[in-house]
């Protein structure tokens, strides 16, 4: 069996900021803290380096992406539409401390996070954040479409229900409440929204990733 890589955590804001060790370690700064920011790096130096830095500028951060489809696939999917915003979650673990977060497809603009919560999976927050962005598209009357590269959170939304395995406990109370409000709103509230799959065999990465895969 081969031996886990090792990985450095740099925290940017937590309870303490800094480079851990250790997963467990870097869970305890931001567990509990609204708007935490970390990222993980393959060695110290680069963590390092990284915490003087600005964790915007390490999110997201690849190489250029060449895609494995043929020219023929590329030009049947096309190229996505910019008039659009883009929405994923992260989550450290299944369940585990879980964030979502909404940009703009082109700029990367960030226009919506929320998290760390301490205990949530990524389906959950998929679902979130599209639930989220639908909200947040009808509150500015606009005709921008939402890219998510999750089937499931789709299929959840317009079912309008979240049909995780998750159960609720005194960990995850505040994120459930959260889901109770998201199938409120999709209940009481109608949207001429798109909601579109992210190509990422086309395209890459969903440009509203967190960069820590």
């Amino acid at each position: 069996m081969s031996k886990k890589k090792k990985k450095y955590y740099t925290v940017w804001k937590g309870h303490h900021t800094g480079v851990f060790e250790s997963w467990d370690d870097c869970k305890a700064q931001i567990n509990n803290f609204e708007g935490a920011q970390y990222k993980s790096f393959d060695t110290f130096e680069a963590a390092k380096q990284a915490l003087k830095g600005n964790y915007y500028d390490f999110i997201s951060k690849k190489g250029a992406f060449k895609s494995e489809l043929s020219q023929l696939q590329l030009d049947r999917i096309g190229q996505p539409n910019f008039n659009s915003i883009s929405v994923d979650a992260a989550s450290s673990g299944n369940p585990g401390v879980m964030e979502y977060r909404g940009v703009d497809t082109k700029t990367k603009q960030q226009l919506f996070i929320q998290g760390p919560f301490e205990q949530g999976t990524n389906n959950i927050g998929e679902f979130l954040a599209i639930v989220h962005g639908l909200a947040y598209l009808k509150q500015q009357n606009s005709d921008r479409v939402i890219y998510t590269d999750s089937r499931t959170a789709i299929s959840w939304v317009k079912k309008k229900t979240c049909n995780t395995k998750l159960e609720r406990n005194t960990k995850n109370e505040k994120l459930f409440d959260l889901v109770e409000r998201a199938i409120h709103w999709l209940k009481t509230n109608s949207y001429n929204t798109p909601i579109a799959k992210w190509e990422t065999k086309a395209w890459g990465e969903i440009p509203a990733d967190f960069g820590r895969k």
